[in-house]
């Protein structure tokens, strides 16, 4: 058993028996009411779930065990000091709650550059099997399934393990999974836009270093961009659609690769992970109708009332939860502003910045006029040389894997049952407020 898995159990059994126990003596107490409102608009801040990765703050934004990112950007471990801390940093945090040492770092990226070997020959095969012109997502979720053949945690529950250990599969199984991803996404990257000229593995670099290697950007630019990309994506608390579908579906005691591929089937919505591509096919088409990549701030602005006069939103603004610009935009943006200030998507990027959220706020219907996550992610990555829109949605699967699987460690750990909420009729819901047609 390694050192990592013995400090995780060292520290989740003790929490497993706190939750036991404070279900036992405080199940019965009312926590929250839940109004109507709420339930017929997607269950919007009602607390009914368990998580411990990430909590995402309506004013502070996203914190991680505690961290917010500019916290996380100082702190975690880096292969150079001005450069971006290393995922495999972030997976510890967020696995055990602690910061981790350099020696932590090295040796999970060790650990998964060797699991990262025994990917099966099948997998690639079933890749191969789809047509080219199939989305990335569909390829990287059939992947993700393929895979499943080598789960810990299905041969463990079908031997008749105790369930009070049913994390240790879920920890293997969940290690293999995160190892390999960055392989697959490559692969398919190659395969659909590089003529199937793939580039094998380097296990001397970090996990996201590989990954850009993989997919062909050898330079330490692009390293860096991708170790700050995998860090920002890594997870949004458990309430978003990704990182609740793999919950629900690992509440069914279902392995990781079923529970992380109901994940990235929702992610892949464009009210999800897909928003990275919208807001590029937003920015191409205004650049296409004002005839210039770099438009003035007043043509910028005619282009966004326009959009939303047509009944449309304006991609990369406004999000479920936050009241502010969302830090993952504005640590992208301080990215940018270092690196490639003059890069022209980065110049248009900053010119919506400056009149969307007036624009917004002008309508009187917008709770939140500030840019999130997508509004500069695609923009970043195509002035780096990774121009093909489709694969940034994989990108972002590869990244939230760190947390929503952390999380399905931490489910297994507490022992928590299948995930059953109640329904009601729409004639119960008028009854039950007196409401007649």
């Amino acid at each position: 058993m390694d050192y990592i898995k013995e400090k995780l159990i060292t520290i989740g059994r003790p929490q497993a028996e706190l939750v036991k126990k404070l279900q036992k003596e405080y199940g019965d107490k009312v926590i929250q009411e839940v109004t109507l409102d709420q339930v017929f608009s997607g269950m919007r801040g009602v607390v009914s779930l368990l998580t411990c990765t990430s909590k995402l703050d309506p004013e502070e934004g996203i914190r991680f065990r505690g961290y917010s990112i500019p916290e996380l950007r100082e702190k975690l471990p880096k292969l150079k000091e001005d450069g971006e801390p290393l995922p495999e940093g972030l997976f510890y945090l967020m696995l055990l709650g602690e910061l981790p040492s350099h020696d932590d770092v090295k040796f999970l990226s060790q650990n998964w550059a060797e699991r990262a070997k025994n990917i099966p020959p099948h997998v690639f095969n079933v890749i191969d099997s789809v047509p080219k012109s199939a989305h990335p997502m569909i390829q990287f979720n059939v992947a993700i399934l393929a895979m499943s053949t080598e789960s810990h945690f299905r041969r463990a529950f079908l031997a008749g393990l105790d369930k009070k250990e049913y994390w240790d599969p879920m920890y293997e199984g969940v290690m293999d999974l995160i190892s390999r991803l960055p392989i697959i996404a490559a692969y398919i990257y190659r395969r659909v836009f590089h003529n199937e000229q793939y580039i094998d593995p380097d296990p001397s670099l970090d996990w996201a270093g590989n990954l850009a290697h993989m997919m062909g950007f050898d330079s330490e630019e692009v390293k860096r961009l991708m170790r700050l990309y995998m860090v920002i994506h890594a997870d949004h608390e458990g309430g978003n659609v990704s990182a609740h579908t793999t919950h629900l579906v690992g509440s069914a005691l279902s392995n990781p690769y079923y529970s992380f591929s109901a994940g990235m089937n929702g992610l892949a919505g464009p009210l999800h992970g897909m928003a990275n591509q919208n807001v590029m096919h937003w920015l191409e088409k205004m650049m296409d109708e004002l005839g210039t990549d770099s438009p003035t701030t007043e043509q910028v602005r005619e282009f966004a009332k326009k959009t939303l006069d047509s009944g449309n939103v304006i991609p990369g603004y406004g999000h479920a939860v936050l009241r502010k610009t969302d830090p993952r935009f504005t640590v992208q943006l301080d990215f940018a502003n270092k690196y490639i200030p003059d890069a022209p998507l980065i110049k248009l990027v900053k010119q919506v910045y400056e009149v969307v959220p007036e624009i917004l706020v002008q309508t009187g219907k917008v709770k939140n006029p500030w840019p999130n996550v997508d509004a500069i992610s695609g923009s970043l990555l195509s002035s780096y040389g990774i121009t093909e829109y489709p694969v940034y949605t994989m990108l972002f699967g590869v990244s939230r894997a760190l947390g929503v699987l952390t999380q399905l460690i931490w489910d297994r750990i507490y022992g928590l049952p299948i995930e059953r909420p109640k329904s009601q009729t729409l004639d119960w819901f008028m009854e039950k407020v007196g409401f007649k047609a």
